[in-house]
């Protein structure tokens, strides 16, 4: 089955759980809202990109974990939007969830969300009863304090914080879930991925940064210029468009340079050299090649 198609029919097939008989179908919508159409799916295509690298035959336990991730993802995106935090109109080329169903819902399909994940990975990873507690764990890490997205949120409101940091928090702990967990589904010894999702995962909040500085908000699907007008941590503002290029370049070498070995590692790697041109603005493409 195609990789794409089989994330989609996992995510469906997890709100549709959600959504059965008596569920509140506002809040039901609102979720709905928040997953489908739905971005890139960049953090759930790794994780099962690795799980293939690592030789992995059976992928329902590394299918649902990338579903459990992309719901996190997708959550997180709708607590970020929040007044409190970005008040971001738009997301995905639409009304973001408080925009479209108000901030009450709003927080409840984030919450809601989070929830769905762990009980889409406990569901579909049963099957791999050996894996699931190392699988809950390795996502719930991702997720929680003192390293995970919510820690990630968290330093935005610290007077002072180091980028690395920020960003290995805030961006970095999913792509890291992706490639822990889509080892650790494939039944590999999975800490030696960590590294690997840290880089891209630092790589692609770097490349997000570039974006907001010099993107088109009807190709990204959501406002440019944020992070200016929050006084946020950024990459481009820091080192500049140029010197974010170069910071951009040296993570996607060494990103590619840190897969462990394993059958696929050939393939994986020029995959990632791939991924990452489409993190950019077309005509800057070129210049991070």
């Amino acid at each position: 089955m195609d990789v794409v198609m089989r994330i989609e029919q996992t995510l469906d097939g997890a709100l549709s759980e959600a959504e059965g008989a008596g569920a509140p179908p506002g809040l039901a919508a609102a979720m709905r809202h928040a997953v489908f159409p739905g971005g890139a799916r960049i953090r759930p295509r790794l994780c099962l990109a690795v799980a293939r690298a690592c030789g992995a035959e059976d992928f329902s336990a590394a299918a649902a974990t990338a579903a459990s991730i992309e719901l996190l993802h997708c959550a997180s995106l709708v607590h970020d939007d929040l007044p409190c935090f970005d008040d971001a109109p738009v997301r995905r080329g639409k009304p973001s969830v408080h925009r479209a169903f108000g901030e009450p819902l709003a927080v409840l399909a984030g919450d809601a969300l989070i929830v769905l994940a762990f009980e889409t990975l406990a569901r579909h990873a049963a099957a791999c009863p050996e894996r699931l507690a190392t699988l809950l764990l390795c996502v719930g890490r991702s997720v929680g304090m003192p390293f995970g997205i919510v820690a990630g949120q968290a330093w935005e409101s610290e007077p002072r914080v180091d980028l690395a940091r920020y960003h290995r928090a805030k961006t970095g702990a999913l792509f890291a879930a992706a490639t822990v967990g889509g080892a650790a589904a494939a039944g590999v010894e999975s800490a030696p991925w960590r590294c690997l999702g840290e880089k891209i995962g630092e790589a692609f909040q770097v490349a997000d940064d570039i974006r907001d500085v010099a993107g088109d908000p009807d190709e990204l699907g959501k406002p440019v210029g944020r992070d200016a007008a929050l006084g946020r941590m950024s990459a481009a503002r820091e080192l500049g468009i140029d010197g974010a290029l170069d910071r951009l370049d040296l993570l996607i070498g060494e990103a590619a340079e840190s897969i462990p070995r394993c059958p696929g590692a050939a393939e994986l790697r020029a995959l990632i050299r791939l991924e990452a041109q489409r993190f950019l603005p077309k005509e800057l493409v070129r210049v991070a090649a």
